[in-house]
């Protein structure tokens, strides 16, 4: 696993620095009621970055998505929502869904041991694909998909490394989104979800 270590400071575009926050920062706003518990931030190398707003179409594909999902046997795997995805002490995002092995529990989840990770972006589709994909590929995150809302297909990377996916592709609507760790039951042809 990758160990990336920063600064306690942040430089703003403008050379000023700025306090670099941790988890368990964030976690001690929360419980002193600074930051609202469902606030909409992630914690990207130690910054709050507010997270783009959910369109309709954003939703309705998650409620789908997860409908058809938690169908599935969860014998051998867990599906998680929305969940503060920790992934170094300084960094957690909130990916729209976590398929991670039973036997790894939440404990155990981290960028190398999850299955795939899942975002729908609507309005963030460059940013997702972008730096948040790189950021993912960084901690070792082996296979993400993002879903674009407007246009209906599933952009696929896959084997991380530092520099990003080596690997990457989209599958259109009409095509099958099939995982490469994650069982095969978590194909998606989004054609399929009646959108």
């Amino acid at each position: 696993m990758t160990v990336h270590t920063r600064p306690t400071t942040t430089v703003a575009a403008e050379g000023l620095p700025r306090r670099r926050f941790t988890v368990t920062d964030v976690e001690a706003m929360v419980a002193a009621g600074i930051m609202e518990e469902d606030e909409r931030v992630e914690l990207i190398g130690g910054e709050l970055v507010p997270m783009s707003a959910k369109g309709s179409r954003h939703e309705v594909i998650k409620l789908e998505l997860l409908e058809r999902w938690y169908r599935l046997p969860q014998e051998t795997c867990r599906l998680l929502p929305e969940t503060m995805f920790r992934l170094s002490e300084d960094t957690y995002l909130e990916p729209d869904v976590v398929v991670f092995e039973r036997a790894v529990g939440l404990a155990g989840l981290a960028g190398d041991t999850v299955l795939l990770v899942v975002e729908i972006a609507d309005s963030s589709l460059r940013y997702d694909t972008g730096r948040k994909a790189a950021l993912y590929a960084s901690f070792g995150v082996r296979e993400l998909w993002v879903i674009d809302a407007v246009a209906l297909s599933v952009h696929v990377f896959r084997d991380p490394s530092a520099d990003g996916y080596r690997t990457t592709s989209t599958v259109p609507a009409g095509e099958t989104a099939t995982p490469a760790i994650a069982p095969g039951a978590f194909a998606l042809r989004l054609d399929d979800l009646g959108i």
